[in-house]
C-alpha cells in the first residue's frame, strides 16, 4: 500500500501577507534611492505640469493645472525659431563631443599605457588646466578668433575641441589604468603598433569608460550657455538653445507656462539619451578610479 503525502498548499492571504512583506523590505532597502529619486524627479514633474497650464494659473500657487492646455508647446514654435536653436545645438555638442573623443582617447591612452620620460609632469599640466578657470584665458582667446574673423559662429566653440578636453583626458586615462597590460603585451607579441593595439584592443575595451567622458561632454556643450554668449551674441543665426531660451524668458518673462515649455522642450533630448545611455554612463563611472 502505498501512502501519498500532499504538501499543503499555501492560502491566497498568506501569499498576499508574504508578498506584502517582501514589498515592504524592499522599500526599507531602497528607501535612500527612493527619497533620493523623489527629489530630483519632483521639479522635472512641477516644470511639465507648469508647461500646460495657462498664463494667469502659473503665476499662482497651484501645483495642478485647472485646465490642461498643451497647446502652449506649439505656441513656443510660434514665437521662437526652437528648431533652428536646437540645429545649431546638436552640431556644436555631437560636433564638439566626437572631435573631443577623437583627441582625448590617444592622450589618455599615452598617459596610461605607455612609459616614457615626463609622464606625470604632464599629467600634472592634465590636472592643473582642470583646474583653470575658464574666464581667465576669455580675453585672449577672444581676441585671437576676433582677429581670424571667426567670432559671431559656432567656430570657435569647435575647434578647441580637436585639442582634447583636460576633464575627459583624466577620466579616461583612470579607466585604462583598469585593464590589464597582458591584452596590450600580447597584442604587441602578435606585432601590432601602438596604434593598432588602441584601435583593435584598448577602445573595444574601453567603450564604457569613452560613453561616459562622452555624455559627460555631450551634456556640457548642450547646456553651454557663457561660450555662445560670448562668441555668437552678435549673431542671431548661429545661437543655441541656451542662449535663444534666455532671450526667450526676457522677452516672455510674465508667461511663465510658455517659459517652461521651452525648458522641458529643451530638457526633453538630454534626458531621453540618458535613459538610453544610462548603464554605459554608470559602469563608466563605477570602474573609473579603481587605479590611480
Amino acid at each position: 500500500m502505498t501512502v501519498t503525502l500532499e504538501r499543503p498548499v499555501a492560502s491566497a492571504p498568506a501569499t498576499r501577507a508574504v508578498k506584502r512583506q517582501n514589498r515592504l523590505a524592499w522599500i526599507a532597502r531602497h528607501s535612500i534611492a527612493i527619497a533620493l529619486a523623489i527629489m530630483f524627479v519632483t521639479p522635472v514633474v512641477y516644470l511639465v505640469l507648469l508647461s500646460l497650464m495657462t498664463s494667469d494659473q502659473a503665476l499662482t500657487s497651484d501645483y495642478w493645472p485647472n485646465t490642461w492646455h498643451p497647446e502652449n508647446y506649439l505656441r513656443v514654435f510660434r514665437a521662437t525659431p526652437l528648431p533652428h536653436y536646437l540645429l545649431n545645438t546638436v552640431l556644436y555638442a555631437v560636433t564638439a563631443t566626437v572631435l573631443t573623443l577623437v583627441s582625448s582617447v590617444p592622450a589618455a591612452y599615452a598617459l596610461a599605457k605607455l612609459r616614457f620620460r615626463g609622464r606625470n609632469l604632464m599629467f600634472l599640466v592634465v590636472i592643473c588646466v582642470m583646474m583653470l578657470p575658464p574666464q581667465v584665458v576669455t580675453v585672449p582667446l577672444y581676441l585671437m578668433w576676433a582677429r581670424y574673423g571667426l567670432t559671431g559662429s559656432l567656430a570657435p566653440l569647435i575647434i578647441p575641441a580637436l585639442f582634447g578636453d583636460a576633464f575627459c583626458i583624466f577620466l579616461l586615462r583612470q579607466f585604462l589604468l583598469t585593464i590589464p597590460g597582458e591584452y596590450l603585451d600580447a597584442a604587441r607579441v602578435d606585432g601590432c603598433g601602438e596604434w593598432r593595439t588602441l584601435l583593435r584592443v584598448v577602445l573595444p575595451m574601453a567603450r564604457p569608460g569613452i560613453a561616459a567622458a562622452g555624455l559627460f561632454q555631450f551634456f556640457y556643450c548642450w547646456n553651454d550657455y557663457y561660450g555662445p554668449l560670448l562668441y555668437t551674441s552678435e549673431n542671431e543665426q548661429s545661437w543655441t538653445l541656451s542662449l535663444g531660451l534666455a532671450s526667450f524668458r526676457t522677452v516672455h518673462h510674465v508667461d511663465w507656462n510658455l517659459v517652461t515649455a521651452a525648458t522641458v522642450l529643451a530638457m526633453a533630448p538630454l534626458i531621453i539619451i540618458f535613459f538610453f545611455a544610462q548603464r554605459s554612463f554608470v559602469q563608466g563611472i563605477t570602474l573609473t578610479g579603481f587605479k590611480g
